[in-house]
Parts: structure tokens; C-alpha cells; sequence
């Protein structure tokens, strides 16, 4: 009978708990440690991603990380790169300084020629399909 294969993302031992990320060949059997390279090597790469810059702060990952923005987005943020949260925030404050929400429903964006070339020329947007349709305007 073959073991049966999981894939933990923690291992216990007396006094120690590992998080690792194991390789998708890796079985796991109860009661066994990982080799030590697994552990090795998660360890610097958990160290590596949290590790503080020169200023002491830790390195923006994911939403927060600078990217390169589509030029329809940049006449709007008024950057070549930005994270995309504060992407987001200038959006707001354009849509805000420009009274573009709906006097009846605020949950409602009437969008100007600007705007409409950043949501796909959809004349109205709802603020939950915001984030969403900024995606393509985000360049890896």
C-alpha cells in the first residue's frame, strides 16, 4: 500500500516548529523530520524576503510593491510607477476633487473622459470594480 502524501507547511519537534514550504515530490510520514537542506533553505528565504532595507523597514512585497503603470493610469496617478494602493488613493482623491460620484447612489463613479479610458469606456462604475479593473494597467 502506497503512503498516503501531504503536504504540511509546519513540522514539530520538542521544542522547535519549522514553517516550511516543501517541494510537491516531498512525502511527508508522520513522525519524520524534513532534511535539513529543506530547512536550510526555507529559512533564507523566509529571512531574505523579510529582511529590512537600509532604513530598517522591510521591503515592500505584493499590492504594496512599485510597478510600471499603463500611460492612460499615469495621466490620471501622475507617476511612471506606483504600488498599486496608492494607485488607488489617487484615483479616490481624482474622483473626490472632481465631484464624480453620484449625487443619489455614492457607491456609483460617473466617469469623466479620463476615467473612461482607465475602466474600459464604461460610462458608470460601481466603487467595488475599481481595484479590479486597474489590473491591466499594471506591468509586471
Amino acid at each position: 500500500m502506497a503512503a498516503s502524501i501531504s503536504f504540511p507547511t509546519a513540522f514539530f519537534s520538542r521544542d522547535r516548529v519549522w514553517a516550511v514550504s516543501l517541494p510537491r515530490r516531498a512525502v511527508h510520514l508522520p513522525g519524520c523530520l524534513p532534511p535539513r537542506r529543506w530547512l536550510a533553505a526555507a529559512a533564507s528565504r523566509v529571512a531574505a524576503e523579510a529582511a529590512p532595507d537600509a532604513s530598517g523597514k522591510r521591503r515592500p512585497r505584493g499590492i504594496t510593491k512599485s510597478r510600471p503603470v499603463s500611460p492612460e493610469l499615469q495621466a490620471v496617478v501622475g507617476e511612471a510607477e506606483i504600488p498599486r494602493t496608492q494607485a488607488l488613493k489617487k484615483i479616490w482623491a481624482y474622483i473626490k476633487e472632481n465631484n464624480l460620484q453620484d449625487p443619489d447612489n455614492k457607491r456609483i463613479i460617473v466617469c469623466d473622459e479620463k476615467l473612461k479610458k482607465i475602466f474600459g469606456g464604461r460610462d458608470r462604475v460601481g466603487f467595488l470594480e475599481i481595484s479590479g479593473l486597474l489590473n491591466p494597467h499594471f506591468g509586471k
